[in-house]
């Protein structure tokens, strides 16, 4: 396990080393955080995991079933928001559909690829935003993404606090500007 601080002031490092995590610092920034986690990582097949999102069970069995597939480099897990709150569902239910439908999982689904697809396609794009989303892109060009049959679980926390549909709203606001050439 590799975890990749971008300078927080949480003790995130400390508690990641005393659990026997190899912890990196890098300046603030996903794509750089990742890309610098996928160097140092020595495995054939790279997990990328946001910190407030929980693996199923048997996530690395799951993870070897499906890659070892003819064709498929690269997947990620469907999604599952902890929490109770009933429009949680609906947004669930939507990412879900998009992701085996359209090959379009986001980051907070636990993206996994070999190790040699990433390098090929570039790694994540040093973008200050929409890295996730343009390095699918990126693998969907080249292979098959699939998803997982089982859910991981995420964090809430950023639909409750700014409200679910305010959340979902400035998300695709954030795509549809992405599209149209936003910085």
């Amino acid at each position: 396990v590799i975890v990749v601080d971008g300078g927080s002031c949480d003790g995130t490092a400390d508690r990641a080393r005393s659990s026997g995590a190899k912890v990196l610092t890098t300046t603030p920034s996903k794509a750089r955080q990742m890309n610098a986690g996928a160097s140092t990582a020595t495995g054939e097949i790279l997990l990328f995991l946001h910190a407030d999102t929980k693996l199923p069970e048997n996530f690395d069995k799951l993870i070897l079933g499906y890659i070892n597939q003819n064709g498929v480099a690269a997947g990620a897990f469907q999604l599952c928001i902890d929490s109770d709150a009933r429009g949680l569902r609906f947004i669930e239910r939507v990412v879900n559909w998009r992701s085996h439908h359209l090959q379009a999982p986001y980051g907070d689904q636990g993206i996994f690829v070999t190790k040699s697809l990433f390098y090929e396609i570039g790694g994540y794009p040093d973008i200050p935003i929409m890295e996730d989303f343009e390095f699918v892109r990126k693998l969907k060009r080249k292979e098959k993404i699939v998803i997982v049959n089982k859910s991981l679980k995420t964090s809430p926390r950023r639909w409750l606090n700014m409200g679910i549909f305010k959340t979902w709203l400035i998300n695709q606001m954030t795509i549809i500007a992405y599209y149209f050439g936003v910085s």
